[in-house]
């Protein structure tokens, strides 16, 4: 009998006891005074920390400034190929936000920052940079003709319905190219400076709507000013219907200014916001630089949610300026305002901007975590529905990779520690990355890429789905092709499979092939419907048998029907094995062919249906390769 030799494994569930906790932890991730979009690595890093913090949510910077800080197909057609911010050209760091957020299991909310402002002129001229330069009819004038700048910032008007349509397929682009969990609108989306409405388009629109009268020259005129929000208003409930269409589990979240003062002076109407359901999040910026000032207007937001109090997620001031105008939240203030938040049955908040939790040796970041977020949270308000559980990775030198051939470990800098590597292609050298899937959903799949000029141009990666596999040829001395790269989406049905699997078949020079980690994480566009209600890297862990099992069938003695069971184990194959399962009468006539197939890794269970067999015992036989293990059962009619 040929020997079969089989690793020892652990089932490594992410299901755990149910997370019963849940707050909305957010942080406001810009390009301003921050590093981390600037770099893959920062990226990498900074989701890492977060996660180790137990932060479960960032809001990340996609408008400013003019640009956008992905690349934007429609900013490069209107206006001659600006198609992202020039700090990031040839980069996405949205992508890659993204890519290292849902590997922690954090969600992401693109934050169009600037929203219907044009550019930052400080209130000198030339006004509206690039945006109002090409399209002039964009602009929010004033009554005198100008450009409308206040507070430094230059605006389009938000009633024009070509600005409007700018900003929607933005906003549209972005949840159809990119897998989102929710969008935020802060506090110059939706908004118009009050002295605004006076460009040529607006008040054309306010003439039809009102038998050719010209509006107030009295911008404060307080029917002149609901009709400016009212238009807003109906762009924002315009604007949900698009996202939620896409989706209706991608969040609305509105970071605005403070009510009222954001209305009279930014038209920005958060109380209809809220009571016509059109944020699902509603972030206030309660940027206060004390205690009573933020407990004051704590309280004010909590009696303008009433009895939707759930959705309302202060927004607290952690970090802004630089040098000698720097400003840095005490650490009594922080732990006074989100118990404050807790004993008002507040669930949750946001921090602008991250470089706070970095400040004085991550003095804030580490507080949070030794104390209110000592434990992880879920997202609230998904229906107990754990939307982004943390990615599953199989490093190279873990239990769930099977390995043939001698394999060297090799000091350069991998995903976790280092990588494995061999350069003799006289025999066969393969791993095999398996993961124990708790759920049938679609998920990403990506390997980790290490480059390096003395490794192949020609390694063999094969993706295996529940329905089919692809074959991959890849360069693995492209030295532009690092870190996590994305093979394909794959669907898998619930079970132990082999995922991913890399071998030198083509390799045919001296040089090396390489290998690290492989990772899954749920793609939630492709599989929204899958409901994930316990998720944790702590459950016990199962350990899976070292031989074959055929289990005793049960019931047993049955009547009509009965279910076996049986376990396959990880061998040393790049190959599923082959089984069959055949049940004999006593005399060893074959009876039914229960199974005959290629089966990867696992536990299975096979029901046998006997109405039509008489009474008597029957023998039931498995067949693995060369192995084989029979039992008896007994039907009882």
């Amino acid at each position: 009998m040929k020997k079969i030799t089989f690793f020892l494994i652990l089932f490594t569930s992410n299901i755990f006891l149910s997370q019963e906790l849940e707050e909305f932890r957010g942080v406001k991730i810009t390009d301003i005074d921050s590093r981390v979009m600037y770099t893959d690595a920062n990226i990498a890093e900074a989701m890492d920390y977060l996660a180790s913090i137990n932060i479960n949510a960032v809001l990340v910077v996609v408008l400013n400034g003019g640009y956008t800080q992905y690349p934007s197909a429609v900013m490069g057609n209107l206006f001659d190929g600006k198609s992202i911010d020039p700090e990031f050209a040839g980069r996405d760091p949205l992508e890659k936000i993204i890519l290292e957020a849902h590997r922690n299991g954090i969600e992401v909310y693109p934050w169009f920052e600037y929203g219907f402002a044009s550019f930052y002129s400080g209130g000198t001229a030339p006004f509206g940079g690039h945006i109002l330069d090409k399209y002039p009819n964009w602009a929010l004038r004033t009554i005198d003709g100008n450009i409308c700048t206040k507070n430094g910032f230059d605006w389009m008007s938000a009633i024009n319905p070509d600005v409007q349509d700018f900003i929607n397929s933005l906003v549209i682009e972005v949840i159809e190219k990119y897998d989102v969990d929710g969008i935020e609108f802060s506090d110059r989306i939706p908004a118009l400076p009050v002295e605004g409405g006076y460009d040529s388009v607006t008040v054309s629109i306010y003439k039809s709507e009102h038998n050719g009268v010209e509006p107030p020259d009295n911008f404060s005129d307080v029917n002149w000013k609901r009709w400016r929000a009212d238009k807003m208003n109906q762009w924002y409930h315009n604007i949900r219907e698009i996202i939620k269409s896409n989706s209706e589990d991608i969040f609305v979240a509105s970071s605005p200014s403070i009510y009222p003062w954001g209305y009279h002076n930014y038209l920005q109407d958060a109380q209809t916001w809220i009571d016509e359901g059109i944020a699902d999040h509603f972030i206030p910026q309660l940027y206060r630089y004390n205690l009573s000032e933020y407990l004051f207007e704590l309280n004010q937001a909590i009696l303008q949610t009433g009895d939707k109090k759930e959705i309302l997620f202060p927004g607290l001031l952690l970090n802004i300026g630089t040098g000698s105008n720097e400003y840095i939240m005490s650490a009594d203030y922080l732990m006074s305002a989100i118990k404050a938040n807790r004993e008002r049955g507040i669930n949750g908040e946001v921090y602008f901007f991250y470089e706070g939790l970095r400040k004085n040796n991550n003095l804030i970041g580490d507080l949070l975590k030794s104390t209110h977020y000592k434990n992880p949270a879920a997202i609230p308000l998904r229906n107990n529905n754990i939307w982004r559980p943390k990615a599953k990775i199989v490093n190279e030198t873990d239990e769930m990779a099977s390995i043939i051939g001698k394999w060297d470990e090799y000091k350069m800098r991998g995903f976790e520690g280092g990588i494995f590597r061999t350069n003799d292609h006289a025999a066969k050298k393969y791993i095999g990355y398996n993961f124990n899937i708790e759920f049938n959903a679609n998920y990403d799949l990506y390997y980790y890429s290490v480059p390096n000029t003395n490794l192949t141009d020609a390694a063999t990666y094969k993706v295996y789905s529940s329905i089919d596999s692809t074959e991959y040829v890849i360069a693995q001395n492209n030295m532009e092709i690092k870190g996590w790269q994305k093979l394909e989406s794959i669907y898998l049905t619930k079970g132990i499979h082999k995922v991913l699997t890399i071998d030198n078949s083509r390799v045919t020079d001296e040089k090396y092939l390489a290998a690290d980690a492989a990772m899954l994480m749920i793609n939630r566009k492709l599989s929204p419907e899958v409901i994930i209600t316990d998720v944790s890297d702590n459950m016990a862990q199962e350990e899976i048998p070292r031989a074959i099992q055929l289990l005793q069938n049960y019931p047993n003695p049955f009547n009509p029907t009965t279910t076996i069971e049986y376990t396959i184990p990880f061998v040393e194959t790049e190959h599923a094995s082959m089984v069959s399962i055949i049940v004999y009468d006593i005399l060893g006539n074959e009876i039914k062919t229960l199974v005959n197939k290629e089966q990867p890794a696992g536990v299975y269970k096979i029901e046998f249906d006997a109405a039509n067999l008489a009474s008597g015992i029957y023998i039931y036989q498995i067949k693995l390769n060369d192995f084989s293990d029979s039992k008896k059962m007994l039907l009882l009619k």
